[in-house]
């Protein structure tokens, strides 16, 4: 369907720019630039309800789908020009692919989990959950990047 779309956006503006070219110019023809972009705008209009009806799922439950759940969705026509917001009032639209879970496994720079390491072993060491042997000798082995027995 997008590559639909784009196909019609291209022969759309080919179409403007052999009006400009070939003939006396745009503001003559421009009831026929509107009628021909209206009526490319009403089959592609026509192709996605002729789709929706094909697949028996109307705009309700598609938006009931997991993916959608909980969320605003937003509708754009004509690349942006025209929008639908779908959703509760007030929430911030969030895009599809947008991974909510903050549990995303990334690399870590080895300089930051050391400092991070060090301020978990001060915070034990000053809660008094591990003796000063014990934190004295992790410190070391954080340092020098060694491990211990």
């Amino acid at each position: 369907m997008a590559y639909s779309i784009l196909l019609l956006h291209v022969l759309l503006l080919g179409g403007l720019g052999c009006l400009v070219l070939f003939f006396r110019g745009f503001i003559q023809y421009m009831i026929w630039v509107f009628l021909g972009g209206s009526v490319l705008i009403a089959y592609s209009g026509y192709r996605i309800y002729k789709r929706v009806k094909e697949q028996k799922k109307g705009l309700q439950e598609m938006l009931s789908l997991p993916m959608f759940s909980g969320r605003n969705v937003e509708i754009q026509l004509l690349g942006g020009l025209a929008s639908v917001k779908v959703g509760a009032p007030g929430d911030n639209a969030m895009a599809l692919d947008h991974a909510p879970d903050p549990a995303v496994l990334q690399l870590e720079d080895p300089a930051s989990s050391r400092i991070r390491k060090l301020g978990e072993l001060a915070r034990l060491f000053e809660n008094e959950l591990i003796t000063l042997d014990e934190y004295n000798r992790t410190k070391d082995q954080l340092l020098n990047g060694t491990t211990g027995p």
